[in-house]
């Protein structure tokens, strides 16, 4: 289960190969929450990315931005590769966090 007070980088799709968005927090289950229900206008919400597929917690915000901003000069291949190496069934993680 998450801290919910701990710098994490998360990865969402629409579906499996779908569109990706990866955003970074400091309270991932509020903010995995908060796209599901399409709180915000913007990118997940247009593209109905709700699908928790990747995350990684940290021990500070620092090198939660730094790991985030790595991981979107990435290109395509690379980020599914590394989702499907610990999620190869781009199951939902929503309920691992909880």
């Amino acid at each position: 289960m998450a801290d919910t007070k701990q710098p994490a980088v998360y990865i969402l799709a629409s579906h499996r190969n779908g569109t990706l968005y990866i955003g970074v927090t400091s309270n991932l289950i509020q903010r995995v929450w908060q796209h599901k229900i399409d709180l915000f206008e913007g990118f997940t919400k247009k593209y109905q990315v709700h699908i928790l597929v990747y995350y990684e917690l940290h021990n500070d915000m620092l090198s939660a931005i730094t790991r985030e901003k790595q991981l979107k000069k990435w290109n395509r291949n690379w980020k599914l590769m590394m989702i499907e190496k610990d999620n190869p069934t781009w199951r939902d993680l929503w309920e691992d966090i909880l």
